[in-house]
């Protein structure tokens, strides 16, 4: 698979504001159903809404691979995606992808409806959000990990600081646990997770707390001159965030992750894009 890289970082980001609706298999053409698959419909179309009939509309930060991201080809892509398109799949629909939307506008675009019916986005179910919006089953775990450049010293009792520059994606977790466990550092909310660690590999930064599997991804693309310095267990779960107003919805994502789980996909589709069933 690619991924985001700094040579293309900057197209990409032109490229995210003007990108047009994409489909969840990532071609820009709609999930396919077939008359077994539609028979197989966990949910009826009619107990839940959707901003467009037939269609499950999601919306998210198009920047946080392997989640979902775009490629060299403008294409979006990634676990999330292939997700959503597995449900989508599963309920009988097709599925869109709103143009790129700064990570933490998702869960009050969801709250207030009309624009997305869904955000999956590798977002973390906690309770501040779950006053505003209603998660899925959680469908992926996650921790939290802080990265500094390759042979670094630096950890988190070092970090915390005066002077040193911390950063993080606006709204996340890491964010959130800078403020809590970094109180003598300097923390810089951004919104981009490459421009941060272009910041670190540049020294603008000292270091970024992100999600592990991120991170990992990451570096392992393209910033092989940062590395995880040290793996902070917060014990996280992924879920998909839908409106309090659409129970039926929510019921129905949750049916299509069950048959997801026991047919085999969600299996494969972790194996596609982290090497491991085990996460």
């Amino acid at each position: 698979m690619s991924s985001m890289t700094r040579r293309n970082f900057f197209a990409t980001l032109g490229t995210a504001g003007a990108l047009a609706l994409a489909g969840c298999n990532g071609s820009g053409e709609p999930a396919q159903t077939t008359d077994d698959q539609a028979t197989d419909e966990t949910t009826d179309e009619a107990s839940y809404t959707l901003v467009k009939e037939g269609v499950l509309t999601n919306v998210a930060e198009l920047g946080f691979a392997p989640f979902e991201y775009i490629d060299d080809e403008g294409t979006t892509v990634g676990f999330d995606v292939d997700l959503s398109n597995a449900i989508a799949e599963k309920m009988g629909l097709t599925c869109e992808w709103l143009p790129n939307q700064a990570f933490d506008t998702l869960v009050p675009t969801i709250k207030q409806g009309g624009k997305a019916d869904i955000s999956i986005a590798g977002m973390t179910i906690s309770d501040e959000r779950l006053e505003q919006v209603d998660f899925s089953d959680p469908y992926l775990n996650s921790n939290q990990g802080i990265v500094a450049a390759a042979g670094s010293d630096l950890n988190s009792e070092s970090l915390n600081a005066e002077g040193m520059q911390v950063a993080c994606q606006t709204g996340t977790t890491g964010d959130e646990w800078i403020s809590e466990n970094l109180p003598n550092a300097t923390k810089v909310p951004l919104a981009d997770v490459t421009a941060a660690l272009m910041g670190i590999s540049t020294g603008l930064y000292n270091a970024m707390v992100i999600d592990l599997p991120v991170a990992q991804n990451m570096i392992a693309e393209s910033f092989s001159d940062l590395e995880v310095v040290e793996e902070i267990p917060t014990g996280e779960q992924y879920g998909i965030a839908v409106s309090k107003d659409n129970p039926g919805l929510l019921a129905a994502i949750n049916d299509a992750l069950a048959a997801i789980e026991e047919d085999g996909t969600m299996d494969e589709i972790k194996q596609k894009w982290f090497g491991t069933t085990e996460i």
